[in-house]
């Protein structure tokens, strides 16, 4: 009885162990290690980015129809004032008319030979001061008209388009939330910890030398990624690259890929010039030595990487 009873008892303690260990091993299998959310982050920073610059693009393009939008605005008054002033002189060549009568060849006919001559080159003087004043009413009518329909287009095409980038905004907010809460699983915080970094300034001269310096300022200073941002605590990639440059003096969109074809292309970077990855949905600013500075994810601070960090798409140079 008693060895029954101490078999029993090891059997109970060995199924017991194998059932532990298989819920250990289960979990194990289930819970992803620090390096696959590391991977699973970086995957969707790169996706979060790619509609980031879809973002900066519609932005861009919202800009764009705004100041069309402005310019027709401005264009419409003097159009409008130039019909009022048209559609008088048609109502004047009309009154002028009635009360005169219809000057015709049949009426020069009629009033005798005498100064048959002068009576026809008034007739022809006449006739071509009126279809010159219905002419310019014409032109001015549709000139005013296409106006009209062009700001209403315009107005059409910017709601559109700011409904378009609500959508987008909601999206890319929804997303981050998700990547900050991978990282709280991965790191136990949602983002890196801002640290300021005291990285030297290479010397390089004139534009190109201030771009270099504006991106490598802001690295040291601990400035972060944040989408639609252009400093100066913030920055997007497109964001920084457009920003350093602007410290140089030198206009760029807050887009990679326009940046990119504005710019001539040459076959290896010079300090300052523009770095592409991704099929142009990343960009960042090449500082020498073959290292760059970029806006690489959400909430973590500027990096400075290796140029060949990821495979190159091109290079571009402001100027």
């Amino acid at each position: 009885m008693q060895y029954a009873r101490t078999r029993l008892r090891a059997l109970v303690v060995a199924a017991l162990a194998v059932a532990i260990a298989g819920t250990t091993a289960t979990a194990a299998h289930a819970a992803p290690s620090t390096s696959d959310l590391t991977k699973q982050i970086k995957a969707m920073s790169d996706k979060l980015e790619n509609i980031t610059e879809s973002y900066n693009a519609m932005n861009e393009s919202l800009a764009k129809t705004a100041a069309d939008e402005r310019t027709l605005q401005a264009s419409l008054k003097p159009a409008q004032a130039a019909l009022v002033v048209a559609g008088k002189q048609v109502q004047a060549l009309a009154a002028t008319a009635y009360m005169s009568g219809r000057v015709g060849p049949v009426n020069v006919v009629l009033g005798g030979p005498d100064g048959l001559l002068d009576k026809m080159s008034y007739l022809d003087q006449l006739s071509r001061d009126r279809q010159r004043d219905i002419d310019t009413y014409t032109a001015t009518t549709r000139n005013y008209g296409s106006r009209q329909s062009a700001l209403k287009a315009a107005q059409g095409k910017q709601a559109a388009q700011l409904k378009v980038i609500a959508a987008t905004k909601k999206d890319i907010e929804s997303k981050l939330k998700a990547l900050r809460a991978k990282r709280v699983a991965a790191y136990g915080h949602a983002s890196e910890p801002a640290t300021g970094h005291n990285l030297a300034v290479p010397a390089v001269s004139g534009k190109a030398g201030k771009a270099v310096a504006y991106a490598i300022a802001a690295f040291n200073r601990g400035a972060t990624y944040l989408f639609a941002t252009d400093g100066p605590t913030h920055y997007d990639c497109s964001g920084l690259t457009m920003a350093s440059w602007r410290a140089a003096g030198v206009s760029l969109s807050h887009n990679a890929r326009t940046q990119y074809y504005s710019l001539p292309h040459p076959k290896s970077p010079s300090a300052g010039d523009l770095v592409f990855y991704r099929g142009l949905q990343h960009v960042g600013i090449y500082i020498g030595g073959g290292r760059i500075i970029a806006a690489t994810t959400d909430g973590e601070p500027l990096k400075n990487e290796p140029v060949n960090v990821s495979p190159i798409y091109g290079y571009g140079r402001p100027s």
